[in-house]
């Protein structure tokens, strides 16, 4: 298990993001990226989570309109690794599946793509 304080999780976080290839993040639009401790009762070990209206689905999307959320869970995410590097990947493989969900990929198609 890996073990961070709050600021140094976001870094990574950050670092991760910044790192992605502008294919994948460059289109993003109106997307607020959260970091919560844990996810509902229902789901215990969710890495992430996507909230929205996925791209292939929407209408008209116009002023006021509020983010789609991303959200990870970091007990979930450090809890599963047992090094930085392993933390990074796992965090950068659920940062490109939520995004995925964000462009209309579904799970089966995700895993495809070995983003799952």
């Amino acid at each position: 298990m890996v073990q961070m304080t709050d600021a140094e999780f976001e870094v990574l976080v950050g670092e991760v993001f910044d790192a992605l290839p502008d294919a994948i993040v460059g289109h993003l639009d109106n997307v607020a990226f959260l970091i919560q401790d844990q996810p509902s009762v229902d789901r215990p070990r969710l890495f992430g989570l996507y909230s929205g209206r996925p791209l292939t689905t929407r209408g008209v999307y116009g002023f006021g309109e509020l983010p789609d959320r991303i959200t990870l869970f970091r007990n979930n995410l450090e809890a599963s690794c047992s090094s930085i590097d392993e933390l990074r990947a796992c965090v950068r493989v659920t940062l490109v599946h939520e995004i995925g969900h964000y462009y209309g990929l579904d799970d089966a198609k995700l895993q495809e793509l070995g983003w799952a």
